[in-house]
C-alpha cells in the first residue's frame, strides 16, 4: 500500500509534527488553508470515518480540544472549522484524518452550505428521522 499518511506516520516522509501519541499524529497541513491548519491523522490505516471503530474514534477525538485550544492560544482565530471528508466528492487521501482549520477575518476560505432543508415537509423530516434511527 502506498499511503502518504502511513509514510508520514512511519517517519518515511518528514512533516511538521505538532503532537503524537500511540493513536495519532497531528501535523501542519502542507497546504495551510489558513495559518495553523492542522491534520490529526490516525496512526492505524483506516480508510475513512465509515471504517473507524468507536474505540479509536474516542481516543482521537479526545485530543481534538487540546489541539484546537493550542491553535486558538497561538493565533487567536475568530473561529475554527473541524472537517472530516468521507469519500466523494472531497476525500483525496484515503486514510482517516481530521482537519482543524482556524478561521480569520477575510481569510478567503469558503465553506458554504445550501439551505435546501426549508423545502422539506414535516413528513419528509419524519421519514428522514425514521430511516436514520432504523440503522442505529
Amino acid at each position: 500500500m502506498d499511503c502518504i499518511f502511513c509514510r508520514i506516520v512511519s517517519g518515511e516522509i518528514p512533516s511538521y509534527k505538532i503532537y503524537e501519541d500511540e493513536n495519532l499524529i497531528a501535523i501542519l497541513d502542507i497546504s495551510q488553508s489558513t495559518k495553523g491548519h492542522t491534520l490529526i491523522i490516525a496512526k492505524e490505516h483506516v480508510r475513512n470515518l465509515y471504517e473507524l471503530d468507536s474505540k479509536t474514534a474516542a481516543k482521537i477525538f479526545q485530543i481534538v480540544p487540546l489541539l484546537a485550544n493550542a491553535i486558538k492560544k497561538a493565533f487567536d482565530p475568530i473561529g475554527m472549522n473541524l472537517l472530516v471528508n468521507v469519500e466523494k466528492p472531497l476525500q483525496s487521501v484515503f486514510h482517516f484524518h481530521i482537519h482543524l482549520i482556524p478561521r480569520y477575518e477575510n481569510d478567503g476560505v469558503n465553506m458554504e452550505f445550501a439551505n435546501n432543508m426549508n423545502k422539506l415537509s414535516q413528513a419528509d423530516y419524519l421519514e428522514t428521522l425514521a430511516r436514520i434511527k432504523e440503522n442505529i
